[in-house]
């Protein structure tokens, strides 16, 4: 079976590519780390891929606020290719950085290549500081076809900014509705989480949302620091695991690229 191909943006201040790369590569993909300025070169590239990711890391410094300077550049010169790649089928995934990205072009909300007024975002953690620390996530009744719900497992977080949030009750129960609650923080055993157990804050635990389409998420976790079995500061404590819970997650996405559909 063909490989699909996989699409890894960069830019000056992304720092997590080379990891993202051999994520998709190690699931099957055929992954290609592009500069956002060679797209905006030649735009018709992105008919060559299935999957688009915006990696983490400080794009831009994260200067005038995280992602925004990136988002900017992509609605300015790529919102038409991005939201025609998406309405073609393409899956865009979004990690930490890329996560404030995509919610920065709306390609999350809807409102990508429109003004609209913002109902969700990410803000400062509620700590008021850095937070990297291990977490657990569980995967929520969501559109986002790679995840499979009540799935609990183990990812690091690495962000200043990860705090999800939404701008009344009716937009969030407007997300559960359409299934865009892709996935929440809890404690190890699937239960509600606290401070540290959720790292920022975020409304509901949230950790990362889809569109209603399901073929873009966003989560401010980094599934691809967590590829190998001893990738996991526990690992000898944690039983025979023949790799790192990250794995699977590109796994699933390199799956449903191919069309095939995720079951437990």
């Amino acid at each position: 079976m063909t490989a699909p191909k996989a699409l890894v943006l960069r830019t000056a201040g992304i720092n997590c590519d080379a990891e993202t790369v051999r994520a998709l590569n190690g699931a099957g993909a055929e992954a290609d780390l592009l500069h956002v300025s060679k797209m905006v070169a030649e735009p018709g590239r992105f008919d060559d891929y299935r999957i688009l990711v915006v990696p983490g890391g400080f794009s831009h410094g994260d200067d005038v606020a995280a992602g925004r300077i990136l988002s900017t550049e992509l609605i300015h010169d790529l919102s038409g290719e991005l939201q025609s790649f998406v309405d073609r089928g393409g899956l865009v995934l979004g990690i930490c950085n890329g996560f404030q990205v995509l919610l920065e072009t709306g390609l999350l909300d809807g409102s990508a290549g429109r003004r609209a007024e913002r109902s969700i975002a990410l803000y400062d953690n509620a700590s008021m500081k850095f937070e990297c620390r291990w977490v657990h996530l569980q995967a929520q009744e969501t559109a986002c076809p790679w995840l499979v719900p009540g799935e609990v497992w183990p990812v690091p977080v690495a962000h200043a900014e990860g705090r999800f949030a939404v701008r009344d009750a009716a937009t969030l129960a407007g997300l559960y509705e359409r299934g865009q609650v892709a996935l929440k923080y809890v404690t190890k055993d699937g239960g509600a989480p606290s401070y540290p157990e959720d790292p920022n804050g975020a409304v509901d635990h949230i950790a990362g949302i889809c569109d209603p389409t399901g073929r873009v998420l966003g989560l401010m976790p980094h599934p691809e620091r967590n590829l190998l079995p001893w990738n996991h500061p526990q690992w000898t404590r944690l039983g025979e695991r023949a790799a790192g819970e990250g794995a699977l997650f590109f796994e699933r996405l390199v799956d449903v690229a191919r069309g095939a559909t995720v079951t437990t």
